[in-house]
Formats: C-alpha cells, structure tokens, sequence
C-alpha cells in the first residue's frame, strides 16, 4: 500500500459517514461509554457509593426494565410498538397475588396470568397481522382491556391481592452470596433466550426482514401474519414474566404496578439501537439502555425532587435518543 493509499483510508476511517456507521452498527461502543459516565457522574454525586453493593441494587432494579424493554425491541424490530406490555405486566402480578389463599395457590395464579397474558398477545398479533391495525392502536387498546378486565377481578374478589407470594419476593430482594441479585435467574436465561434468538434463528431474521420491508418480505413468501401473532404472544408473556419479578422486587400487587415503565421500556430500546421504523436493533444494546436509565434515574432521585426529576428524566430521554438518531443517521 502506498502512502497516497494510507491517506486515503485514513481519511476515510476519520469521515463522518464512518463514524456514524459505525454507531449505529455497534451501539454497545457508545452505551457502555456513556453508561461509565454516568457511574463516574455517580461516584461523583456520592463518593463511595459505587460498590458491589450499589452494583447488585442497580442490575436488581434494572432487571424488570430491561425485560420490558425486550417486549419493546422485539415489535420495534418488525415496525411496529407494544403499548400493553405494562398492564399485562401489572396484570401478572396482580392476579397471581389474589390466587395465595386459593385452591392451588400462588402456582396456579401463575398459570392463570401466563395464560392471560397469551391470549391477550394473540388478540393484539391479530389485530396488528391480520386485521392491518397499527400496532400502537392496537396494543394500546388491549392493554387498557387488561386494565379493565383486573379492576372487574378486583372488584369482584374484593380485594387488592392476599399478598405477594415468599417465593416471589426472595426472587425479587434476595442477594445469593450478598452480591448476586437472585432476579438474574430468571433475567439471564430470558437475555440469552432473545439474543439468540434474534442472533441465531431463522424467526429472528425473519423478524428484521418485516421490519425491514414488510412487502418483500411478504413477496418471498414470509405469512407475515403469523410471524406477528407470535412476537406478540411472545412479547406478552416477557410481560407477565416482569410484572411477577417487580412484584417480588416492591412486595406490592396492584393493578397499576408497572404502568410507569412503559415510556422508559420504548425509550430503553430506542437508546439501545433499535430503530423505530423496524429492520435494525438488537436486545444487547436494549439491556445497556435499561442500566444506563436506571443509574440516570438513580442520579436524579439524588438531586432533585420528583416533579422536577421526572421533566429532566424525560428531557435527557429524548436528548440521547435525538442523540443518536442524528449520529446514527436513523430517521
């Protein structure tokens, strides 16, 4: 090569275009760069703070988050959004509460919320596969049916849940070996599970394919109906799952328990790369965004009261996001 050559590709690795490319194909480089920061900004805010035990706290709080985000990320990848995710999630904690002092107990509520929370993903893969219903009426739609039907439940049970199963809150609180959160059991084997399987499987191409273009994909002979039933089905039931691992983690059931996730879960994904308009995203970036919005929130529960934490939460949520987009060159 000669040095006209290595002029030129040094030139081209300093180009803008390249940068942003880069970004956008690897947005763990940036995430975890400003994940760092804000733990430095952290230590800062509270010297010493910054220990195992800070450590084990945050990944503890960011666990249901990060699998809420993973509904997220999973409709995102196809075009389309899931706005039940925290309702079904409140559902599942809620209903599996009102179960402890019945016939077959906290298991069977288990059951019955699993179950819920399936058919309630399969009327919105309905809806949005079949019917053409964008997925943000739809989905939002359903999660206020789940709304709905948990305050009949409520009303008709006469209570607001017999309390939080043991098993579920030492899921939730518990520390194995006084660092290890014990939410990770269920958290780490759901990451691998949809890692791989947007990594690894020809469903998970799939999925990027819709997203991507949905009429060319429909062309090459994707049923993109059914493809939609599933993420759906799928996205609920990751909903279910969160809603009983943030009833563990609060020791409350109730029928709203989750409903302030639901912002920070889409906004957890757009920050972790996954693009709005579908085709582009991964849930590796999605876990960093849910940390990096877990520390954030811790920063400003420090500094600020909540009113006025919760408008410089949602201004720097949207300045990242912008952030990248511009970097990225997503639009």
């Amino acid at each position: 090569m000669t040095a006209a050559d290595r002029v030129v590709d040094r030139k081209r690795w300093l180009a803008g275009a390249t940068w942003r490319n880069r970004m956008r194909d690897y947005p763990l480089i940036p995430l975890t760069l400003l994940l760092l920061v804000l733990v430095l900004v952290v230590e800062v805010v509270q010297p010493g703070i910054v220990d195992a035990g800070w450590v084990a706290f945050t990944v503890r709080q960011a666990a249901v988050l990060a699998i809420l985000a993973g509904c997220q990320t999973l409709t995102m990848i196809t075009g389309g959004i899931d706005l039940s995710v925290a309702y079904i999630a409140s559902m599942s904690g809620f209903v599996t509460a009102t179960f402890v002092n019945q016939p077959g107990g906290w298991v069977l509520g288990i059951g019955v919320a699993l179950f819920a929370a399936a058919v309630a993903g399969l009327i919105s893969g309905i809806g949005a596969g079949v019917f053409r219903v964008h997925p943000l009426i739809v989905t939002l739609g359903m999660g206020l049916v789940v709304f709905g039907f948990c305050n009949v439940w409520q009303l008709q049970n006469l209570q607001t849940g017999a309390g939080v199963p043991s098993q579920l809150r030492t899921l939730g609180t518990d520390l194995t070996a006084g660092v290890i959160p014990n939410d990770l059991a269920v958290f780490v084997p759901v990451a691998l599970v949809l890692i791989l399987l947007l990594r690894r499987t020809g469903y998970g191409r799939t999925l990027y394919a819709i997203g991507d273009n949905p009429v060319a994909a429909r062309l090459s002979g994707v049923r993109s109906w059914q493809v939609l039933v599933v993420v759906y089905i799928i996205s609920a039931e990751l909903a279910a799952i969160a809603g009983l691992v943030q009833s563990g983690l609060s020791n409350t059931a109730s029928v709203t328990l989750v409903t302030p996730y639901l912002l920070p879960s889409v906004a957890a994904a757009v920050i972790g790369g996954t693009s709005i308009l579908g085709g582009r995203g991964g849930y590796s970036g999605t876990i960093v965004g849910a940390l990096i919005l877990t520390v954030l929130g811790g920063i400003l529960s420090v500094l600020l009261p909540e009113p006025w934490r919760q408008i410089v939460f949602g201004t720097i949520i949207i300045a990242v996001a912008a952030t990248y987009t511009r970097f990225t060159g997503e639009t």
